[in-house]
Order: structure tokens, then sequence, then C-alpha cells
């Protein structure tokens, strides 16, 4: 699994990104083991992760198992694209996190080009990482066959 820590956090969001969506969402506290969000689950918009730790995972993908701490933003995917979540977010203890619905982001993404940049940003670095994870995890099944 892979643990992304403070220095490789490729989903960390910058603090004004982060001040902008702790104004356009709501706040929540969760306890360990709650789920946000599951893969192939309508799209209900982003979460910011602003105290705890959350884990990502793909089903039958354990390699692409990632835990992200605070400053963290969760579900870009499905949330620019509209379609359904590909990952799972669970919490692994106590959190705090920002929901903020689909149609805020994109108004605030719409509204401020500079955070949208950024946002775009993020999603290319979590696109780039599940294409390596995915490339890695074919070479591997290859030498194992």
């Amino acid at each position: 699994m892979k643990n992304v820590g403070p220095r490789g956090n490729i989903l960390k969001v910058s603090e004004e990104l982060k001040s902008n969506l702790e104004n356009a969402g709501r706040h929540q506290h969760y306890p360990a083991a709650h789920v946000l969000f599951d893969e192939d689950g309508e799209c209900a918009g982003v979460c910011l992760v602003c105290k705890g730790k959350v884990r990502m995972s793909v089903r039958n993908l354990p390699d692409l198992d990632r835990d992200f701490a605070a400053g963290s933003l969760l579900g870009l995917p499905a949330t620019f694209t509209g379609h359904p979540y590909s990952l799972t977010a669970v919490t692994l203890i106590e959190s705090e996190v920002v929901h903020v619905p689909q149609n805020e982001f994109l108004a605030l993404m719409r509204e401020q080009p500079e955070l949208c940049k950024e946002a775009a940003e993020i999603l290319g670095r979590e696109v780039t990482f599940i294409q390596g994870a995915l490339a890695e995890r074919r070479r591997h099944l290859a030498t194992a066959v």
C-alpha cells in the first residue's frame, strides 16, 4: 500500500484552494471506518480532508490503496466528469472532512480560473499515479505467469 505522506501527497491543495473549499462546503466529523464515497457510487462532489486520515482503494486492486492526510482533495475525477466514483474513500481514524457538492465545486472552478488550474494539476497527478500503478501491476502479473 502507498502511504502518501506530507512530502508526496499528490492530492494536497494550496491554502487558497483549501480556504475556498471550506467556505463553499459543509464541515462534517466522522468516526473511523466511515465510507465517504463508494466505488461505482453516484458522484456527490469532492471531499477535503481537514483532520484525520482517509484510505482510497479500488476493489480487487490492493496495490492502488493509498492513505491521505489533512489537505487532501478526494473525488476530483468523478466530480469533474459527473461519472460514478472510481474509488472508495474510507476514514481510517476519526476525521474532519469538508464536503463540497458537485454543482458548487464546478461553480467555484468556473469563477476562479487559478483554482481550476490547480485542481486540474491535482487531477493530472492522480491520473498519472493510477496509470503507473496499473502498468506496474500488469508487469508484475506478466512476470508471475
